[in-house]
């Protein structure tokens, strides 16, 4: 799909399709419909490399990141981690294959126990999978609390003696503590202070320096991803809507949507005008989406036929794509 090479590529994406029933009934349920959460994306990331994934509240964002990690079972499509598609493997191979898949959560707060020390919270993986014990283990809790900036020596501090920005490095810390090779940042920052944000993007990126790290790092602000991401994805109501370099999309974007999202990243210098592009209205439904282009109905330049069929895939170069009407190749 992309111009990496067949060795270089960690994790493949293949036509995913998540779809949650909704039923009506109270004794005998029946199935009344559907949420169409991720309505058949494909991608692929890179080894070492980072993919950043954007969109507003709703779109499937953080749905998409637990199916790579299967946290949720995918309705129909392929997941291929490392030539093995997880949607396949039974419970005993998933369980060996999760030592090399990790998430990081958006609250910080909400996933960490109040009531375990962050040293315990930080070695529960090497009890689940007992991989260290005893002076071993206290040696690694320590290795990686001085990995994220954190003082070792407060290893038996409760969660809530922490700041914001603190406890994230703590469950970045717990997330490396398997040493693995795909991280699922789910919206890492956006719970965190303005000042506080590039202090843990920077960990993200140093951390991925030092230790070969591969990232999805899912986010709803372009400005977030903007210098840790290879490739950015645009995804809107459950499918990705333009794929690009980070660089190649932050300069020449082309969809409309991906438009509209930069024109919202704050410009430092308040002298230099921007024209923000203001959208009408809230998303469709995901369990009731427009026919043709999802995006028809909030796009200023909409035309007749973006209201009937699915807008075509149109590529500028090798590795930069967008699903749009207004590109339709004579």
């Amino acid at each position: 799909m992309m111009n990496e090479t067949t060795d270089n590529i960690i994790l493949e994406a293949v036509d995913v399709v998540k779809h949650f029933p909704i039923t009506k009934g109270i004794v005998f349920q029946k199935q009344a419909g559907a949420v169409r959460a991720v309505d058949g994306v494909s991608f692929t990331i890179e080894r070492g490399k980072t993919l950043g994934l954007v969109g507003e509240s709703g779109c499937g964002k953080s749905t998409l990141g637990r199916l790579v990690l299967r946290l949720l079972d995918v309705t129909s499509g392929s997941i291929i981690f490392e030539g093995r598609d997880i949607a396949k493997l039974d419970r005993r191979s998933m369980r060996e294959l999760r030592r090399d898949m990790s998430i990081v959560f958006q609250d910080p707060q909400a996933s960490l126990n109040p009531r375990m020390p962050v040293g315990q919270a930080i070695a529960e993986p090497l009890d689940i999978f007992q991989a260290a014990k005893g002076p071993e283990k206290r040696r690694r809790v320590r290795e990686l609390m001085e990995l994220v900036g954190i003082n070792p020596d407060s290893a038996r501090r409760y969660p809530h003696e922490f700041s914001g920005g603190q406890k994230q490095r703590i469950g970045v810390a717990r997330a490396l503590a398997l040493n693995p090779k795909l991280i699922v940042c789910d919206e890492p920052v956006s719970a965190l202070d303005v000042s506080i944000q590039a202090q843990v993007v920077n960990l993200f990126q140093d951390l991925q320096e030092r230790l070969g790290l591969t990232y999805l790092f899912i986010a709803h602000d372009l400005s977030i991803v903007e210098h840790i991401s290879d490739y950015i994805a645009v995804m809107y109501l459950g499918k990705i809507v333009e794929y690009a370099p980070a660089k190649a999309l932050y300069k020449n974007p082309k969809h409309p949507y991906t438009e509209a999202l930069l024109s919202a990243v704050p410009v430092p210098d308040p002298s230099h005008e921007s024209s923000r592009i203001l959208l009408e209205g809230d998303p469709p439904s995901p369990s009731n989406p427009p026919a043709g282009c999802r995006f028809h109905t909030r796009c200023g330049r909409v035309m007749e036929k973006c209201r009937i069929d699915a807008p075509p895939r149109v590529w500028f170069g090798k590795d930069h794509w967008v699903e749009c009407w207004l590109y339709e190749q004579p």
